[in-house]
């Protein structure tokens, strides 16, 4: 069995956001990027499947659309112990052009699990992992929990506002993970950080594939409203506020 795992290069939470040319673009300078937690929760999943010799997976690979300079995240997900990688040469235009050039390569190496993260941290659109089932035209499963495999086949587990569903999937197909995947994202150790060096990354030239969207400016929210305190002896005042101005009842 061979899992792959999708991953977005994604600024760290912390960053302070800016823009540039006219809130066109993002300031990218001085950005720590990292890998998007929900990528980094399911490359964990697939790698502790792996790990369990009775799950019968061969090889983890991550894969990515962007230029040259998310090489540092994509070695990091080796380090952490993804056997190979590639990578889409390309800008990632949007979720659309994403997801067909993924769609693009994986028809041609044939896996057998495609995990994706619910949604990137920087644009939290969860639409990339759907779309990447509706171009190679497989299954996909949203929301999972939890994967397993037993008897040779996977198992997944998706949480719904009425509980939990146990679905069997017949493979391939893409899971579409959310939180609680993994516990905690794995951490690389020294010994993976020195072998990630010498992992294959596979490079490949974008197809003939055009954005469906495009940003035109991007815009700050406004900053918020500095806090009220109301006296505790003066509800009427509290109950006013929260009619008139929050207008929450």
């Amino acid at each position: 069995m061979k899992i792959l795992v999708c991953i977005s290069n994604v600024p760290d939470t912390t960053t302070k956001v800016k823009f540039v040319e006219s809130d066109t673009k993002l300031d990218t300078a001085g950005i720590q990027w990292v890998i998007n937690p929900w990528d980094e929760l399911s490359l964990t999943r697939a790698l502790e499947l792996k790990d369990d010799a009775s799950a019968g997976v061969k090889s983890v690979t991550v894969a990515h659309v962007g230029p040259a300079t998310a090489e540092p995240t994509i070695r990091k997900a080796l380090a952490i112990g993804a056997d190979d990688a590639f990578r889409v040469n390309a800008e990632p235009a949007d979720s659309y052009y994403v997801a067909a050039q993924l769609a693009e390569v994986i028809g041609r190496e044939q896996y057998d699990l495609i995990l994706c993260g619910i949604e990137s941290s920087d644009y939290n659109g969860s639409m990339t992992g759907g779309m990447i089932a509706e171009f190679l035209g497989i299954p996909s499963v949203s929301a999972v929990s939890d994967i397993k495999i037993e008897n040779g086949a996977p198992i997944v587990i998706r949480e719904t506002d009425g509980g939990r569903e146990v679905v069997s999937v017949p493979m391939p197909f893409v899971v579409i993970v959310q939180k609680g995947i993994a516990k905690e994202p794995r951490i690389a150790s020294m010994r993976g950080i020195m072998t990630a060096r010498t992992k294959p990354v596979r490079i490949y030239e974008p197809s003939a594939k055009e954005p469906l969207t495009r940003i035109t400016v991007f815009e700050k929210p406004s900053p918020r409203a500095a806090c009220k305190f109301i006296d505790p002896e003066n509800p009427g005042q509290l109950i006013a506020l929260l009619q008139n101005e929050a207008k929450v009842i």
